[in-house]
């Protein structure tokens, strides 16, 4: 990932955190004011990125990524999200199995070197 790209997450992750919409300007001033330096498409494609995807199910979600096929969840047809929606995205929690230990041969009374 570049430093424009990092800053310009981070622009986003604080304008979404504060609660002001997400635009091309708002991205860039906050990357001025950091001193950073980004390529002047960088805040534009974050800001299009934003209006399409909702910020929260991608915060909720970075860990789901990886080699295998991407899950799509969607929101109910009704417009308005549930509860229930995010937690059927949640990914069921194994429980630990115990494995039986197994019998040394301290515990049988004899060893290899008797």
């Amino acid at each position: 990932m570049s430093i424009g790209e990092t800053a310009c997450t981070y622009a986003a992750l604080i304008l979404h955190d504060d609660g002001i919409s997400i635009t091309a300007e708002k991205i860039a001033t906050l990357v001025k004011s950091a001193n950073v330096t980004v390529e002047s498409y960088w805040p534009s494609l974050f800001a299009k990125l934003c209006e399409k995807k909702n910020i929260e199910d991608l915060i909720l979600n970075v860990c789901a990524g990886g080699g295998g096929a991407a899950v799509a969840v969607s929101a109910p047809a009704g417009g308005a999200a549930s509860g229930g929606a995010l937690a059927a995205a949640a990914p069921a929690v194994e429980e630990k199995k115990e494995e039986p230990k197994e019998e040394s041969d301290e515990d049988m009374g004899f060893s290899l070197f008797d």
